[in-house]
């Protein structure tokens, strides 16, 4: 079978498609047969040998995929040969770029049927980081007010349409080109951090969701009320202190639990995948370059894995 690799760390240069022998699931794991597999920034991380959690090379790239249930490893039950399922490869986010990859089912669900392989490949990771950090981490309430920071971002896009779903009043931080997008996703007040310093036009916020950090995320604990939360995907540092709000950074856990309550999201069009660049595997190199600043389309950058 064909796959994306590297044996060494470097640029988008050191990644090579070639055949190795397929896989056979463990116990827990799933054999998945690959019809699309996400690309996302946490890929460069793995490439660059900057990743806490990926083993060393040799590996195979990816961790988002979309396909079919092929074999069925020992102890796995809800699942069965034929499946289309959706989900993440494991806990160290490897083995995705391939026409074979294993799962583990835990991290799995099966796929929206609303949704096609590549849109539902698009999903998995950046959908489940908005959910753990507006619900398991910032805890959101109906009614509260939340400050959105990236919100045209690939995580920015499912936080605005997940918080505005909720019942939250969404305030979303973006460039100019993407006001109007921010606006269709549901925001209330859409901020052009381009034009001036977003954090003189919101006060009280219950909530801070942020998927840039720096400064931006620094500015932003201003803006929180006593009490407030502000949770960040991307930025380790504390916060400038203050005693009065709190302060949250994760690595995000995908589980067949969170990925099933997006399903019904998605299967009932309240929630929209945002699918940008799609691409065959034997250009994931340029999907990695896209990754760091070549051009593309808005959304999740996606191989088309079988066609």
């Amino acid at each position: 079978m064909k796959a994306a690799r590297i044996h060494s760390f470097g640029g988008p240069e050191v990644i090579v498609v070639e055949d190795v022998p397929r896989p056979v699931p463990a116990a827990g794991e799933l054999l998945v047969r690959v019809a699309a597999a996400g690309v996302g920034p946490w890929d460069a991380l793995i490439r660059e040998g900057k990743s806490k959690v990926s083993p060393r090379p040799p590996l195979t790239l990816g961790s988002d995929l979309s396909g079919v249930v092929e074999e069925v490893g020992q102890g796995v039950t809800g699942f069965k040969i034929g499946n289309e399922i959706y989900g993440v490869t494991n806990p160290h986010f490897c083995g995705a770029n391939a026409q074979y990859a294993l799962a583990l089912a835990r991290m799995t669900a099966h796929k929206p049927a609303r949704l096609s392989h590549i849109e539902a490949a698009s999903v998995p990771v950046v959908a489940v980081t908005a959910w753990q950090m507006l619900f398991d981490y910032g805890k959101a309430e109906t009614g509260q007010t939340v400050l959105i920071l990236g919100a045209a971002g690939n995580v920015g896009t499912y936080a605005v349409q997940l918080a505005a779903r909720a019942g939250l009043h969404v305030i979303s931080v973006v460039g100019s080109k993407d006001i109007e997008h921010a606006r269709s996703l549901g925001s209330e007040t859409v901020l052009d951090y381009q034009a001036g310093r977003f954090e003189d036009a919101v006060h009280s916020v219950e909530l801070v969701i942020d998927t840039v950090g720096g400064e931006m995320r620094e500015r932003s604990s201003s803006v929180l009320k006593e009490g407030g939360v502000l949770v960040s995907a991307v930025s380790t540092d504390p916060l400038p202190k203050r005693s009065d709000i709190r302060s949250v950074f994760f690595y995000v856990e995908v589980t067949t639990e969170r990925l099933s309550a997006i399903s019904l999201l998605l299967d009932s069009a309240r929630l929209i995948p945002q699918v940008g660049t799609i691409l065959p595997l034997n250009d994931v190199c340029t999907a990695h370059e896209m990754l760091a600043g070549a051009p593309h389309k808005r959304g999740k950058i996606v191989l088309q894995v079988a066609t």
